[in-house]
């Protein structure tokens, strides 16, 4: 039973020495006596212990290579650009990946740094942020040819960041918000002068509503105040009289508009007691005057022909200086 145990053992020992298993999307390299056997794909293998051995395993994923180049651009701008390169070992040349090119890392960036380099000094600083696609497709057609003889595929490649100096970051902030301020002046300006020009249209159709009120208004006062002499001569009151009335009853109106706004300050002279019935003879006797002046020009006319191309002046009258 002893020597059974000792059988089963190395039999288990022997088995894990001769079976081994392949990851998915890995492929192991078999060497037989330090040469090149044969390439293993996933799955369970077998192999010959101490004959057979493992070489290497390569991993058929796709991998991501950041590498960061320093370079200049054509109007002398110190910049930093990072390159990210996205590789995989083709399935059908493990053989060449894993045999020829002994540290795929260090060609790749190799590459990189040459293609950049070359690339970037042609353009300025702006054209880099703009063309960085246009770089990123330089970089993997370079790459493209050179690794695919080594077994490798380039699947993609993408310039992620573009980083200037930070003197030249704050010099481009200054020159933004300069550009910024500058639209917003503008804005600013366009908004102002609309504005005016808004206000001064509404400031004249403002003094038109009002002068046509006012002209209106006046055409209304002109036609009550005829209306009311008409009334008063009927009363048997003359137009002087009746004139005189309406300008006293006005004067009365006038003061109590003023007396009913709180807090005006405006004061209307004369406004004593007796001035209303001063106001009334001076008016009176103003028209009087008046009248008897025009009637005495109008006696001392001697040629008819000047008496009828004379305007004939009515009721019209001007008042004395000094009445």
């Amino acid at each position: 039973m002893g020597y059974l145990g000792v059988i089963v053992f190395l039999g288990i020992i022997f088995l894990f020495l001769f079976v081994f298993t392949v990851k998915q999307q890995t492929a192991v390299v078999i060497e037989r006596f330090g040469k090149f056997n044969s390439i293993r794909n996933p799955g369970l293998q077998f192999k010959i212990p101490i004959v057979d051995r493992v070489a290497g395993k390569m991993s058929l994923k796709i991998q991501q290579l950041d590498v960061v180049v320093e370079t200049k651009t054509k109007d002398d701008v110190f910049v930093r650009l990072k390159v990210s390169v996205q590789y995989q070992v083709i399935k059908t040349q493990v053989y060449d990946a894993f045999y020829k090119l002994d540290n795929p890392y260090t060609q790749i960036t190799s590459f990189v740094f040459d293609v950049v380099r070359a690339e970037v000094p042609k353009l300025r600083l702006d054209d880099v942020f703009e063309k960085k696609d246009d770089i990123a497709v330089a970089v993997k057609s370079e790459l493209q040819e050179a690794m695919n003889s080594y077994g490798y595929e380039i699947v993609k490649t993408l310039v992620t960041d573009i980083d200037p100096d930070e003197q030249v970051k704050h010099a481009m902030n200054r020159i933004n918000a300069a550009e910024r301020e500058k639209l917003a002046a503008q804005y600013e300006g366009d908004a102002a002068r609309i504005l005016i020009v808004e206000k001064a249209r509404a400031e004249a159709e403002s003094k038109r509503l009002q002068g046509q009120g006012i002209a209106d208004q006046r055409r209304e006062i002109a036609k009550g105040l005829l209306e009311s002499v008409d009334v008063l001569n009927g009363a048997g009151i003359t137009s002087q009289e009746a004139s005189a009335l309406i300008v006293v009853t006005q004067h009365y109106d006038t003061l109590q508009a003023i007396g009913e706004k709180s807090g005006s300050k405006l004061v209307l002279l004369p406004n004593s007691p007796t001035a209303a019935s001063e106001m009334l003879n001076t008016m009176v006797t103003s028209f009087t005057a008046a009248h008897e002046l025009n009637e005495h020009q109008i006696t001392k006319e001697d040629n008819p022909t000047q008496r009828k191309n004379k305007p004939n002046t009515g009721d019209s009258f001007t008042f004395p200086e000094h009445p």
